[in-house]
């Protein structure tokens, strides 16, 4: 294991986290546009609308709408990403030693790492909410002429639904990230204390990636349910009298299970774990790494002094 390094600014952790956040959604976001197409189809859904699978779905969008129709809402997750993912890395850390000085721990544990994953899951969820449901309103196809990009939402969505509808699926998003973040920096901690310890740089990223995506994929088997009925209580538009048919978490659960099968609730897992594993890694090389450059900078400026 690396010797414990000493903690930078926020400043410099906000911006570690920036990088990691737009370096990752800039390379999977497509896969993020088929899982929020596959996982909005119903048992309705027919013809080009309806979807066997992932490759089915990248073809009949290319096919349709273009290919930049696969990066069609990515300002809000561009946008979202330097506080959605410094917030991420830098609440875990607090969360850390927080917990640690509750429990009179001096180093982090396995529990302990779960408990501090899922607290910084419920921190970065409050953050991302708004942005989460802009980005699902415009990547859904039905929604492709109700708006014209992501100012157009929010205006839109304020206007008819209220300034409260920004924060539909709040719930459910912190379920979410509550079952990712916990499987994510659980399972980092477990797999870093089974791998041997890296003896240069390049063992430490390869290692990394192996931890990362690790911890992302076993994250997104969790929480995939709550993903599946998260997009769908977003994109259903509050009316007034009326309450929506995905609503709640849980009993949306419920309704998606009896009414489609078990199965429906990994609707579009495919794509998913293939951005979300992979994209584990690539977040905690770039975060470790531009980490390592900012400490080296420091360091540098210190020997200056």
């Amino acid at each position: 294991m690396a010797q414990e390094q000493a903690p930078l600014p926020f400043v410099y952790t906000f911006m570690a986290g920036a990088v990691a956040g737009v370096s990752e959604i800039l390379v999977m976001y497509p896969l993020d546009v088929v899982k929020t197409r596959v996982q909005l189809q119903t048992a309705t859904s027919v013809g080009e609308d309806a979807y066997s699978g992932m490759l089915d779905c990248f073809r009949k969008i290319i096919r349709n709408e273009g290919f930049s129709r696969l990066y069609r809402g990515i300002n809000a997750p561009i946008l979202m990403e330097a506080p959605k993912r410094a917030i991420k890395f830098a609440a875990n850390d607090k969360w850390g030693k927080f917990y640690r000085d509750a429990f009179g721990q001096a180093k982090m544990n396995q529990s302990l790492s779960v408990l501090t994953g899922a607290s910084a899951g419920a921190t970065e969820a409050f953050v991302v909410v708004p942005f989460e449901l802009v980005k699902i309103r415009l990547q859904d196809k039905a929604s492709a002429g109700k708006y014209n990009g992501m100012v157009d939402v929010v205006i839109k969505t304020v206007r008819n639904e209220g300034i409260l509808a920004m924060y539909n699926g709040l719930e459910s998003t912190l379920w979410r990230h509550i079952l990712w973040n916990s499987g994510y920096f659980g399972c980092i901690f477990q797999v870093r204390q089974l791998i041997p310890s890296a003896k240069d740089k390049t063992g430490q990223m390869i290692n990394d990636i192996i931890a990362g995506s690790i911890g992302g994929t076993i994250g997104t088997i969790i929480n995939t349910p709550m993903d599946v009925v998260k997009s769908r209580i977003q994109n259903s538009p509050k009316v007034a009298g009326q309450v929506p048919k995905y609503n709640w978490a849980w009993p949306a659960v419920a309704t998606v299970a009896k009414e489609e099968g078990f199965a429906a609730l990994y609707k579009g897992f495919l794509p998913k774990v293939l951005r979300l594993g992979p994209g584990g890694g690539i977040l905690l090389v770039v975060y470790t790494g531009v980490m390592d450059f900012f400490r080296k900078m420091r360091d540098d400026k210190a020997k200056l002094v």
